[in-house]
């Protein structure tokens, strides 16, 4: 049997996010085993990862981090090294209308893995590391000007932000209570490959390609600071091998939109890529009514990672949504496949 220098936990490694975490480090990192811990729920596709399916140092579990006793049972039959915590429900609308699967996922579930890593590391805290993946809408909303800073005050408007922002304090409570080691990253909004069509620009892609309405919410004004998936996953790794402990992160993109400018960005991309009429696309977009408690502007300063660890976006957002469209255009069966649920069946196929 093989052995491995470090065994890491990556919770929520077939969803958008964790699926390119997981990958960069069985590949990078073959000396590490990879345990994948995901629940499948309607965001979570094993189809994002077949291409590393079949490595010896990739293992997937699927299970529920709310179960507190499969948690401390996977804890104790694996041993990790570390953690790094992605498994969250994520998307805003479906917080507003069921509120207590967010606070059951992202926060029970959050509590739940910090106790296990407590547990099996028994105070013997050297070389070990919980690394607990946020968002920047625990800090609120911006005017027109300034940024969110590590500093920053917490002040969420949404039961996703809010719980997110309550499982950020657990895990600097067990930082400062029992000593455990931790880290904090905060990112804006993502996009690139793999990304489940509910949030902008996977939806907006395909509705354009499908000559579907493209919903935008009030007057299209709210901003929104846009980082690269796989921009974000690289700066992922270089917090977990070198960032300081009980420090927080934030990773930003430096790429500012207004959501009604971004959709006819990609209106127009997308009409030069499907060879369609310039301005067709745009016809589709329809201003939709606002939902509750929706935050006028969310910018980051990245200027700490940056300085400490030498991260910065690897492409513009231009560049980042121009590779984005050319592989949802040339992966339309997957796309297919989740907008008719049928990835879903791939865990029957593979694994049962």
């Amino acid at each position: 049997m093989k052995s491995f220098s470090k065994k890491i936990i990556i919770t929520g490694g077939a969803g958008f996010i964790g699926s390119h975490v997981v990958r960069r480090f069985v590949k990078k990192y073959p000396d590490y085993k990879i345990i994948n811990l995901d629940k499948l729920t309607y965001a979570g596709n094993l189809e994002n990862l077949k291409d590393i399916e079949n490595e010896d140092n990739y293992y997937f579990v699927k299970g529920d981090i709310t179960e507190e006793t499969f948690v401390n049972e996977l804890f104790r039959k694996e041993q990790p090294d570390g953690v790094i915590h992605l498994a969250a429900e994520s998307h805003v609308d479906r917080s507003i209308s069921s509120p207590m699967e967010f606070v059951k996922t992202n926060v029970l579930g959050t509590v739940n893995l910090l106790n296990a890593a407590k547990i099996i590391w028994k105070n013997d805290f050297s070389n070990k590391l919980f690394h607990h993946v946020s968002t920047d809408e625990v800090y609120g909303a911006l005017g027109e000007t300034g940024f969110f800073t590590e500093k920053t005050s917490y002040d969420p408007h949404s039961p996703y932000s809010a719980s997110k922002a309550s499982s950020d304090h657990f895990v600097r409570s067990y930082a400062d209570t029992y000593g455990l080691p931790t880290v904090i990253t905060n990112c804006s909004n993502n996009y690139g490959p793999n990304h489940f069509p509910e949030k902008l620009i996977p939806l907006m892609i395909h509705n354009i390609i499908n000559k579907k309405p493209l919903p935008v919410y009030g007057d299209g004004n709210y901003t929104r600071d846009w980082l690269y998936v796989i921009d974000h996953a690289i700066a992922i790794d270089l917090v977990f091998h070198k960032g300081r402990l009980d420090n927080s992160y934030n990773i930003g993109g430096f790429n500012e939109w207004k959501n009604i400018d971004l959709v006819k960005l990609l209106c127009r991309q997308m009409d030069k890529k499907l060879n369609r009429e310039p301005g067709e696309s745009e016809k589709l977009i329809a201003f939709v009514k606002d939902r509750p408690g929706h935050d006028l502007r969310y910018a980051i300063d990245a200027s700490k990672i940056h300085e400490e660890l030498g991260w910065k976006p690897s492409v513009t957002f231009e560049e980042g949504l121009g590779k984005t469209i050319d592989w949802y255009l040339e992966n339309e069966k997957w796309l297919k496949n989740v907008t008719s649920g049928a990835y879903q069946e791939y865990y029957k196929k593979q694994y049962v």
